[in-house]
């Protein structure tokens, strides 16, 4: 995975309006002129910052637009008794500002966002069966710790053969109409032990790398 990164900082562009102008005197004058000047040079500049933020050279345009978003991972398997509801969780942040993962009783499940908006989630999960049976699997999506109507996915992963456990990637996204402090949790159940959701070492022959057993993204698409 990649380096973690925290960003503590973000430049956040807040709304500006434009100024209440003095009225001008019938006859000309020079303080009345200068005041003027003042006022609009300091709009004009408000204005200037926000096109700089907007059109930074690094990164392109809009690269200067603060959007929250964070990037999650887990590094470990991860079991569940058969037909029995169960959390997922993540131990590894990538990247983070204005999403984070909260632990709630010692599991680190709730991917909580800082800001109110529309976000997108995104998550996939490595699932192993390790019977000669394929066996079933369902996935689904808790908001605040209650069941998001229509959000369950029914899944079925290979059996074992030739000796090699069966192996899948599912996933799929969700858009969620989110307050500030508001989270979602990921969750799951299959009717049998055998199917767990696994990570993997890095491989030998040919050498590549390494398997997460869960990755995540949230990101900020819109204001309400």
């Amino acid at each position: 995975m990649s380096t973690s990164i925290v960003v503590t900082e973000a430049t956040i562009l807040n709304p500006t309006k434009g100024p209440t102008l003095p009225f001008a005197p019938v006859q000309y004058d020079r303080q009345y002129a200068d005041t003027l000047n003042n006022i609009l040079r300091q709009y004009f500049n408000t204005l200037d910052n926000y096109t700089a933020q907007l059109t930074l050279s690094t990164g392109g345009t809009g690269s200067g637009v603060y959007l929250p978003y964070g990037s999650f991972a887990d590094t470990t398997d991860q079991t569940a008794l058969a037909n029995t509801a169960t959390v997922m969780t993540f131990n590894t942040t990538d990247f983070s500002s204005g999403v984070s993962i909260v632990t709630s009783g010692g599991l680190a499940s709730r991917f909580t966002v800082t800001n109110a908006g529309i976000y997108n989630f995104q998550w996939s999960g490595q699932f192993q069966n390790s019977d000669s049976q394929l066996h079933d699997a369902t996935i689904w999506i808790r908001k605040n710790g209650t069941d998001v109507v229509g959000s369950s996915g029914y899944i079925s992963v290979p059996n074992s053969h030739g000796g090699i456990d069966g192996h899948g990637i599912y996933g799929w996204n969700f858009l969620f109409n989110l307050a500030a402090n508001d989270y979602i949790e990921l969750w799951w159940e299959t009717d049998n032990v055998a199917v767990t959701i696994q990570a993997y070492p890095t491989g030998t022959s040919p050498v590549k790398p390494s398997t997460s057993s869960l990755v995540a993204t949230m990101t900020f698409v819109s204001a309400v």
